[in-house]
């Protein structure tokens, strides 16, 4: 009989809500802590009823970091003329830090339903290339939205790269920062992430799509072997013809896109449990702030895709009408997971994940 695991991955609107307005000011409200734990907590009571339905299943946890990192850059920004600037691969670990501390709290849910078992989130690092096309045309969305007006403002002022995000309740542009977002291609700690869930704890892992790190190619010189990393600190060893090339990595700036990364983790740790003997089912259920896919999204022919089969997903993906910086990568993800052995793919908000499940709201994959 097969073990089933079940990977959430959490928007980063999970925590923490974007493009909300002030209805007085009419300006965009930036949740405070106390509000990203309340909404974190409903997202734990949630997952917890989810789990209690099964609770021999496995269970992984991962989460974006769009609001959260853009907010760590903001305050960065706003305090650099008393301290240093944080690069962006730092900025990805801090969020996997507070918000794998937030999303902890899961393990008080669970207890009250008598539920032993611990989340805990594991740091870790994703490599990409660092040839990366998103490097040149950047597509991933981060911090909080903005009317158009102050977009451009911000752009000119401050040199981020704004780009259209998307329209608002009342049919207003919102736009937001967009950094690169290189293609997930390994991810070093998939032996803890494995090990972890084999142990009937819950892991919170690639948060934010992982911390972006590329492999060190050394150099040799005058007989030694040299990879050099960030900050001028480098890792030398006698040259050999018959070394094997060491595995040294590096943070790059960038954030990943926790959906590609999610996805991918999925895949290797099928793949691992393969090798093993072992037979693992996945599914993998994707939060996102809509309810599920659509098509001629916010136009007036907009269509709900409620249950689709990955060869008709991936033609309507084949002609470019999931928009790069949003429902995109979902969709993508959603293909090389059920491609990499995943049984089904889940695309709906948390609060309508029992409507999803029975076919009446999101969007159902397989």
């Amino acid at each position: 009989m097969s073990k089933k695991l079940k990977i959430f991955a959490l928007g980063g609107n999970e925590v923490s809500p974007s493009g909300k307005v002030d209805p007085q000011t009419g300006k965009q409200i930036i949740p405070d802590l106390p509000e990203q734990w309340r909404r974190t907590a409903a997202t734990c009571n949630q997952l917890a009823n989810v789990i209690k339905e099964n609770p021999d299943d496995y269970y992984i946890l991962t989460h974006g970091n769009g609001p959260q990192v853009g907010n760590i850059i903001l305050r960065s920004e706003y305090s650099r003329p008393i301290l240093h600037i944080l690069p962006l691969d730092v900025c990805d670990a801090d969020t996997q830090g507070a918000m794998g501390y937030m999303l902890a709290q899961l393990t008080n849910n669970l207890a009250i339903l008598n539920i032993n078992r611990i989340v805990a989130e594991t740091v870790t690092r994703v490599v990409v290339d660092q040839n990366d096309p998103d490097f040149i045309n950047p597509s991933k969305f981060i911090g909080p939205a903005y009317s158009k007006e102050n977009a451009l403002k911000i752009q000119k002022d401050e040199g981020h790269l704004m780009k259209f995000y998307k329209m608002n309740d009342q049919g207003e542009e919102l736009w937001r920062w967009v950094v690169p977002s290189p293609k997930p291609i390994d991810i070093i700690e998939l032996d803890v992430i494995y090990n972890n869930m084999k142990s009937g704890n819950i892991p919170i892992a690639v948060g934010g799509g992982g911390i972006p790190v590329k492999k060190v190619q050394p150099e040799i010189l005058e007989g030694n072997e040299i990879y050099k990393c960030n900050y001028e600190i480098n890792y030398i060893r006698k040259y050999s013809p018959q070394n094997n090339r060491l595995n040294i990595y590096t943070g790059v700036e960038a954030v990943v896109d926790k959906d590609l990364a999610t996805s991918l983790m999925g895949t290797l740790l099928l793949e691992k449990s393969k090798s093993l003997g072992e037979n693992i089912e996945a599914e993998l259920i994707i939060f996102t702030d809509v309810d599920g896919v659509k098509l001629n999204f916010q136009k007036p022919d907009q269509k709900d895709l409620r249950r689709i089969s990955l060869n008709q997903i991936e033609e309507l993906y084949s002609q470019n009408i999931f928009p790069a910086g949003s429902m995109g990568p979902k969709v993508k993800a959603a293909i090389n997971f059920l491609k990499g052995g995943g049984k089904r793919v889940l695309i709906t908000k948390s609060s309508l994940y029992n409507d999803t499940v029975n076919g009446m709201s999101g969007t159902i994959i397989e």
